[in-house]
């Protein structure tokens, strides 16, 4: 029986195979950093998806470019999810205080658990619910991109999600304000409000940049501690995971079944989660100058947005035209569920 060539024979073939993909993806990740630097509706992430779809549904998109575009898509959007704890300083998060850290932890598991179950009884997989919930409740794309391949959700889902955070966080941008300037909220709860509500962090600043620098700081710094969040969040949806994986969540429990075999379950706590802990710790330390801190801000944007396109090239549009709806109809009813609960909280402690 013939013997495998060795590793270092094989590792050029690899390369050869991936380098055209990976190089239309490093295009395709210029055009998204340009394009979300010349406008604010449209971030770079969701630029990157789009352009994904589009290239995935062409006449371009040929087998050469298949392996290098899809393959790294997973790997890079988990590195962007650790390095995206990099922006976030505990003290600055505890400086806030206990009523504005305890309102924040519980607008994001009430919004979470209910988009969760609005999703579920509407007609949404559990994976898809799962990155609605993730999204609307954390921080948008981001925490769609970390709980994609826990839950396992495959890409037509995970494009639905982004698709509703940026379209219903691009309404708020025009109609918080409206209703901030018509309820009579001063800056530090329109800050608070925008911080709580507002799913993604660039939808957050240009909403709480309308009412004044005070009220953009609170809001970045009360949105950062909903990003946050997203450690224990991803750690308990993995643990879900793993219990279904076991069979020990339903009923019936198939003897000899695959999914019984430890290796295939998923991790109690992902490594990319542990990742993104010791980025906060990191960061919280203070040992990074500012240079570095702005590079590794760069550099999160740069490998979400690659992950985002190779996520976008394997999207099945004509799928999620059939499903759209009940995306929209989700992320309606969580917005406003958000939007109302957060302001309830905001009035109550203030």
């Amino acid at each position: 029986m013939p013997s495998s060539p060795p590793r270092s024979l094989t590792r050029p073939l690899r390369i050869r195979a991936v380098a055209p993909g990976l190089a239309v993806v490093a295009a395709g990740v210029a055009v998204a950093l340009w394009a979300g630097s010349v406008q604010s509706v449209l971030g770079p992430l969701v630029v990157a998806l789009i352009l994904g779809v589009l290239l995935a549904n062409s006449s371009l998109y040929t087998p050469a470019l298949r392996p290098g575009v899809t393959a790294g898509a997973k790997k890079l959007l988990r590195a962007g999810v650790v390095l995206l704890g990099l922006q976030l300083a505990l003290p600055d998060i505890v400086a806030l205080g206990l009523p504005v850290l305890g309102l924040i932890v519980a607008c994001v598991a009430l919004s979470y658990l209910l988009t969760l179950q609005l999703g579920l009884r509407l007609g949404l997989t559990r994976a898809g619910a799962t990155l609605m919930a993730a999204g609307f409740s954390i921080c948008g794309a981001s925490a769609i991109a970390g709980l994609q391949s826990v839950v396992k959700a495959d890409d037509d889902e995970t494009a639905g999600a982004v698709a509703m955070v940026t379209l219903y966080g691009s309404l708020m941008i025009v109609v918080l304000p409206l209703l901030g300037g018509l309820l009579g909220l001063d800056e530090e709860q329109f800050g608070l409000w925008a911080g709580l509500a507002v799913h993604e962090v660039a939808q957050v600043v240009a909403v709480a940049g309308t009412a004044g620098v005070a009220a953009l700081a609170v809001a970045t710094v009360v949105k950062l501690g909903r990003v946050l969040m997203l450690a224990p969040v991803a750690a308990l949806a993995s643990l879900g995971e793993r219990r279904r994986a076991a069979g020990l969540t339903g009923a019936d429990r198939t003897e000899a079944s695959p999914s019984d075999d430890p290796t295939s379950r998923p991790p109690v706590v992902p490594l990319f989660v542990l990742g993104f802990l010791v980025m906060v710790a990191v960061r919280s330390l203070g040992i990074l100058p500012d240079s570095a801190l702005e590079a590794g801000r760069t550099l999160t944007t740069i490998l979400l947005a690659a992950g985002m396109f190779g996520l976008g090239a394997g999207i099945d549009v004509r799928r999620l035209l059939r499903t759209g709806g009940r995306f929209a109809v989700v992320g309606a009813l969580s917005t406003v569920l958000l939007a109302g609960g957060s302001l309830l909280g905001v009035l109550l402690i203030t």
